[in-house]
């Protein structure tokens, strides 16, 4: 019993209980809402999300930004369709594309610790970077073409089971259980906790700040190969703005702004609600100028709620050890 009653004061337990509600909510007014064909649409159209909700997770664990993933994104994309448009292998396009992510995140990594620039400062500035760099590389152009075995990709089933889907959400369980039981895994929130001491503790502070912004930039190529694969085509905005939503994702989410707090399994489904409310506003048949307005209205109106629960919980948790101490 305890440990249900654990499961229930979880925050990630709160953010499934209402993608639930929403799930029910609109299929009470549009019960097409509910079908099968709809949730998978859903899942599969959260899953670059997710994967950019992962990386930014690490990120936001140790108490930095890194807003340069739509650029990242965006880039890897160009480069990973003009390099299936010109003939050259799949292999060969997500090497390259994780190769770009890894050096951005090095680039992000070396300006933050070495030149102690804020993350929010340098990662904007690589976020303009690689905004010019993927329009020179593709003369201003959209990336089309993509051949058909490549776009096919995103819609393998099997046994019924979406193939992209399967591997999303089996990594994104992989990457908590590494989180969350391995010791250096635990090092992240330590860091974001309390930075000066975890050097105390002697955790190489630095070289996982670093691999924190290595693993977002990565996390971000390979969302720019689900995004080639998924749309079809690069245009010269590919990805814009997408980082904001990531991060909203994440807080909603659980993961804390300021680090140490948080969970990739609570990201992911703070991605899926955040896909899940734009696709559920189609089928409420409100204008679509609207959705902007209504999405982050909710997303306050979540988060206020969480915290006031999480305020409450641990007032009274802080009651409970005082009046244990007086007996």
């Amino acid at each position: 019993m305890p440990r249900v009653r654990n499961i229930f004061k979880q925050r990630e337990f709160r953010t499934f209980l209402f993608l639930v509600l929403l799930f029910m909510v609109v299929g009470v007014i549009n019960s097409d809402y509910l079908s099968l064909q709809n949730i998978d649409r859903s899942l599969k159209s959260s899953l670059l999300y997710i994967v950019l909700a992962v990386g930014m997770t690490f990120v936001l664990l140790t108490g930095n930004l890194d807003i340069s993933v739509g650029g990242t994104l965006g880039l890897s994309a160009a480069v990973c369709g003009t390099i299936l448009r010109d003939g050259g292998t799949i292999l060969l396009a997500v090497i390259a594309a994780i190769l770009i992510g890894a050096i951005v995140g090095l680039i992000n990594g070396f300006g933050v610790i070495k030149l102690k620039i804020s993350s929010f400062i340098m990662t904007i500035a690589i976020l303009s970077i690689t905004r010019v760099i993927q329009v020179i590389y593709t003369d201003g152009k959209w990336v089309e073409n993509i051949p058909a075995n490549f776009k096919e990709l995103s819609n393998i089933d099997i046994f019924g089971i979406n193939l992209l889907s399967f591997i999303v959400i089996a990594g994104v369980i992989f990457v908590q259980l590494y989180l969350s039981r391995s010791s250096k895994g635990r090092y992240y929130n330590a860091i974001g906790d309390n930075k000066d001491g975890a050097i105390s503790l002697g955790i190489p502070v630095n070289r996982y700040i670093a691999y924190s912004f290595v693993i977002s930039g990565v996390c971000a190529s390979l969302a720019g190969l689900i995004f080639v694969s998924q749309i079809g085509f690069v245009s010269t905005n590919a990805g814009a703005g997408i980082e904001l939503t990531v991060i909203a994702a994440c807080v909603l989410g659980g993961v804390s702004l300021i680090g140490g707090i948080g969970t990739v399994v609570g990201a992911a489904l703070g991605a899926i609600i955040l896909t899940s409310i734009n696709s559920a506003l189609v089928y409420m048949k409100v204008p679509a100028f609207w959705n902007d307005t209504i999405s982050g209205s909710l997303l306050i109106v979540i988060v206020v709620i969480d915290a006031l629960l999480a305020f409450h919980a641990n007032k009274k948790a802080k009651k409970v050890r005082l009046n244990a101490r007086v007996l």
